[in-house]
């Protein structure tokens, strides 16, 4: 009978919580340690140093000052993104059924303890050490402690351990040990090291950085160079150079990309969709094709029986709706509204190899426990005045067969006084094959495949999920072999249809795919013309010649993947699939050069689940094993919920491209503007104290403000990115140059100019420096759309840019006029008259992005 509520609280209080000793979130002293371990930043270090020995105390203080508060910006930011990542996993609280208080229970598993009575079924993963006292045909992959592959056959009396998979059957047994007792908690105690995976994007731009200081370490080469032919002081040459490496080195893409990923993480979660690790992000929104489910995907996965057909022809209707005691049941003509023998006799088989139950819940109502189909079944059953309880009474459990998707039926074998009774329940093919009577009126005679075939087609034809049901019954004898091999000479009872309505946002959500150029295939183990009803419902777009069969994937599978490869580019539609034929589907998909985005929720789909780029699981059907093998849980189960997340995916990407954009079209035009002052000879235009003010201080406060930039809207409808295509592609090397030279050659001809007409060289830098930042304002205006115009864009939509802008502002402003600073950075407070020369000059930047990027529109407009 399980624990009692009260014996369970009182476990709990002794041995605590059911969770495994898991490393804890790094500190944010040590996340504060590791920005300062990069090569950049071993260079400043040594140029505080350098600047100490010749005595250039204060740029020593000012460069230190600028490494810390960075680091610690960069801590904050880094702190927050893994707090919020750590959070969105903790959705993934796997949960355990429990027997409490007499009734069957589904509690979150940290709330296990030693002796509570679990049941086990296949997909799931064993909560905690249990000691099994029931057992059917149950099967565990132990690879996760023995390394074995092979799934290893329990018993009655046998353990389980925490972590295993139920690969088969169907158990019940005591706790024995929870948390940090069982075994899997002793080897989780001693390898508690965190992950040190980056994502694929960030490791890219790592080496993206890796090759600009390669780059910036010749042309330092050059600087120091000319300067020492030109009898430059040492000191500060080695200064300026490093001044120079800093311009011209992204620093701080790598900790926005993470921001960037961990606000993506949050966004999605908000529609549903939490995301295992950070690189899925990046992953969903690169999505080419979806291979998904039907049921509980595209449809609710709330089956309701509709349809009853019997072999005599007649014809029943259930009122819809799960609820078991709304509505009834009706003869198709309307004559009759009590269930005829046949009707009851056909649900009785629908009871009792059935392992779902609709326990009562405390406002009298229902609550049902088990997969849907049972549940349907059983709701049926109730509204045609069969009761499971009375049955289990009458006829005593021997033993079952559980459903398994390989058997594609369950049976169970039951003792009535001297008989042994077997009922049946399964896919119509599967059934056909035991049955060599079917029951007509009062009589069993022989089977007449033809006429079952086209009440099937029927049903089928209709969009129903048809299943079939039959009986036997013989002397009953002691010897307990109870088996498949006892399933002959079975006697059909009938079909009954099942309708699982489609979800109402799912066609829009298939429109937007289509729109967005991603392609939907359908993968399913319903009959080939329910899966065409239920798909063409959806809306999705497909021929007939589209479909195709498991048999059809078999023989192609057998023949080759050249074979396959030719079915899967043009089928959206497979039916009857078997899943290593979803294993082959999803690898056939992306050999042809698609994305692939699965989603699956049984424990076969988790071979496709883990070879799939992107694996989704769904968070409500979902067995563990589905979800441990996945990137994403999808929360609703919901397909609309998939593209939503896809549309999220790309917005993250766009926004990294933004702050790539801006970082290095900046950085490269003061690489630039030091160039051409050394071709040209005029004195080093910026000192590298005020470098460093203007790429980690007034810099830095924008561009991590580009990560939080909303969508723009129309992420969906453009076109899919290709998984190859580098994050410098055409466009954003032709953006990166335009501005590049614009405001490289504008600040070097600004400060050249005030430097021949007598300007002091302390004046032209505090003007130069004032002109570099509004180009930054300006740059971040422009980045936050490759397409759209500035003009179109509210500001409202993201208040953190427009702090951050204004912020860079206040903060330069703020030093001219704060004594010991504005010595320090060279810089002294400009008139009115010159704030709005520079502003004019630096909006030119401005006006010539809104150019490139209306050239561009036409461009995107005039492609086929």
């Amino acid at each position: 009978m399980g624990l009692s509520s009260a014996e369970a609280a009182q476990q709990l209080e002794n041995f605590g919580e059911n969770r495994l000793p898991v490393a804890g979130s790094p500190s944010f002293m040590k996340v504060l340690a590791l920005q300062f371990l990069s090569p950049l930043i071993y260079i400043l270090m040594a140029s505080a140093a350098l600047s100490t020995i010749i005595s250039e105390i204060t740029d020593a203080l000012f460069i230190a000052t600028v490494l810390i508060v960075n680091g610690i910006i960069g801590a904050i930011q880094e702190y927050s993104a893994g707090k919020s990542a750590e959070a969105l996993r903790a959705l993934e609280q796997p949960h355990a059924t429990v027997i409490r208080d007499g009734q069957r229970q589904v509690i979150d598993a940290a709330g296990l303890v030693p002796d509570d009575l679990v049941m086990l079924e296949s997909g799931e993963r064993v909560p905690a050490d249990i000691r099994l006292i029931e057992a059917s045909g149950l099967q565990c992959d132990e690879a996760a402690h023995t390394g074995e592959s092979r799934a290893v056959a329990k018993e009655a009396g046998d353990p389980v351990f925490a972590g295993t998979i139920v690969t088969r059957g169907r158990a019940r047994g005591l706790v024995v040990a929870t948390g940090s007792q069982t075994e899997l908690g002793r080897i989780a105690g001693a390898i508690q090291e965190r992950s040190t995976a980056k994502p694929p994007l960030m490791i890219r731009m790592e080496d993206f950085t890796r090759l600009i200081a390669v780059a910036v370490g010749v042309a330092i080469v050059f600087l120091v160079a000319v300067g020492l032919w030109r009898q430059m002081p040492l000191g500060g040459l080695l200064t300026m150079s490093i001044g120079l490496a800093v311009s011209a080195i992204p620093e701080g893409l790598p900790i926005a990309i993470t921001v960037a990923l961990a606000i993506s993480m949050r966004r999605m979660a908000k529609v549903n969709v939490v995301v295992r690790n950070l690189p899925a992000v990046e992953s969903l929104g690169s999505c080419t094709m979806i291979a998904t489910d039907k049921t509980g995907t595209l449809t609710l996965n709330e089956l309701t029986v509709t349809d009853i057909r019997l072999p005599d022809d007649t014809h029943w209707l259930f009122d819809t709706g799960v609820d078991p005691v709304a509505g009834g049941i009706r003869s198709h003509d309307g004559e009759h509204d009590v269930p005829s023998p046949a009707v009851q006799r056909l649900l009785r088989a629908a009871t009792l190899p059935n392992e779902g139950e609709l326990g009562r819940n405390g406002d009298g109502g229902f609550d049902p426990m088990g997969d849907t189909v049972d549940i349907a079944l059983l709701a049926a059953a109730h509204k045609g005045g069969v009761s499971k309880t009375d049955l289990m009474e009458r006829y005593r459990l021997e033993k079952r067969i559980p459903y398994e998707p390989e058997l594609k039926y369950a049976a169970s074998f039951h003792v009535d006084a001297d008989h042994l009774h077997i009922f049946v329940k399964g896919a119509p093919e599967m059934l056909l094959t035991m049955c060599g009577t079917m029951q007509v009126g009062d009589r069993a005679i022989p089977v007449d495949h033809d006429l079952l075939h086209r009440q099937m087609d029927a049903m089928t034809r209709k969009g129903l999920r048809v299943l079939a049901f039959a009986e036997g019954r013989m002397a009953h004898t002691l010897n307990g072999d109870y088996g498949d091999h006892m399933l002959i000479d079975l006697n059909f009872l009938g079909f009954t249809g099942m309708q699982d309505p489609i979800r109402p946002e799912v066609p829009a959500a298939l429109a937007a795919c289509r729109t967005a150029g991603i392609e939907v295939v359908v993968i399913t183990g319903d009959d080939p013309r329910t899966a065409t009803a239920i798909a063409e419902e959806a809306g999705l777009v497909f021929a007939p010649q589209d479909v195709a069969t498991g048999e059809q994937v078999a023989a192609a599978i057998a023949t080759g993947d050249q074979t396959l490869d030719a079915l899967t580019r043009h089928v959206r539609i497979f039916a009857r699939v078997k899943p290593d034929h979803k294993l082959a589907i999803v690898r056939s998909l992306a050999r042809s050069g698609h994305y692939v985005a699965v989603t699956g929720d049984g424990v076969n789909d988790a071979p496709a689940l883990k070879h799939a780029h992107v694996g989704v699981a769904m968070g409500r059907a979902g067995t563990d094993v589905a979800k441990e093998s996945a990137d994403i849980i999808l929360t609703d189960d919901n397909f609309a919920s998939i593209v939503a997340g896809i549309r999220e995916g790309r917005v993250a990407y766009s926004n990294i491209r933004k702050v790539v954009f801006m970082l290095v079209s900046t950085g490269a035009a003061e690489v630039l503007l030091f160039l051409l002052a050394m071709i040209l000879g005029t004195p080093m235009p910026l000192t590298a104290v005020q470098l460093l003010w203007l790429n980690l201080v007034t810099n830095g406060v924008q561009d991590i403000a580009l990560v939080t930039e909303p969508a723009e809207g129309d992420e969906l409808e453009r076109p899919v990115r290709k998984p190859e295509e580098s994050l410098f592609d055409r466009l954003m090397v032709r953006r990166i140059v335009v501005a590049t030279l614009l405001m490289g050659c504008g600040g070097f001809g600004l400060f050249y100019w005030l430097i021949s007409t007598g300007v002091s060289e302390f004046s032209a830098r505090n003007l130069l420096l004032v002109l570099f930042v509004l180009f930054e304002n300006f740059q971040c205006f422009n980045s936050r759309s490759e397409r759209r115009s500035v003009f179109r864009q509210s500001l409202a939509s993201n208040p953190f840019l427009l702090v951050g802008i204004i912020g860079s502002q206040v903060l330069h402003l703020g030093a001219m006029y704060v004594p010991g600073l504005n010595g320090l950075l060279g810089i002294a407070p400009i008139t009115l008259n010159d704030w709005l020369i520079l502003m004019a000059l630096a909006s030119s930047l401005l006006v010539v992005s809104e150019i490139e990027k209306v050239i561009y529109r036409r461009q995107l407009a005039a492609r086929p």
